[in-house]
């Protein structure tokens, strides 16, 4: 078998098991990570109902991220790769306070916290969210 297939089988497998312990309502969503080769997408998802609330990648966070890096928060922000997944957690903290979500269940979606899907936890934490 392909080892890329394996790999996908075998993260497929810690997924179904991380989803099998944590849920989301409409009042504590459920923070889904996706992490592909070039961009990260993330969602807050009401298991409920089965409907997404809010939605955000880093294609709409890799001008905030530049303009973040130069002003005050460039201290907090962690350089080089994860710039653009920290202000993408900021920016789904951001549209969840407009909406009046303050709570949210971190579902890393298979991956090890570590690096990328790290980074969108910690802009969602410094935006407001709790996990």
């Amino acid at each position: 078998m392909d080892k890329s297939k394996i790999k996908n089988q075998k993260r497929d497998r810690r997924r179904a098991k991380i989803r099998s312990r944590i849920k989301g309502t409409a009042a504590c969503p459920r923070l889904s990570v996706f992490r592909s080769n070039r961009h990260v997408y993330a969602q807050l998802v009401d298991d409920d109902s089965g409907r997404t609330i809010i939605s955000a990648h880093t294609r709409e966070t890799v001008k905030t991220a530049k303009k973040s890096a130069a002003g005050k928060k460039a201290a907090a922000a962690p350089a080089g790769a994860e710039r653009a997944e920290y202000a993408l957690g900021e920016l789904i903290a951001k549209k969840a306070k407009n909406k009046k979500i303050g709570r949210a269940v971190f579902d890393r979606g298979g991956y090890k916290y570590h690096g990328r899907v790290k980074a969108v936890a910690d802009g969602a934490r410094a935006g407001g969210m709790e996990f």
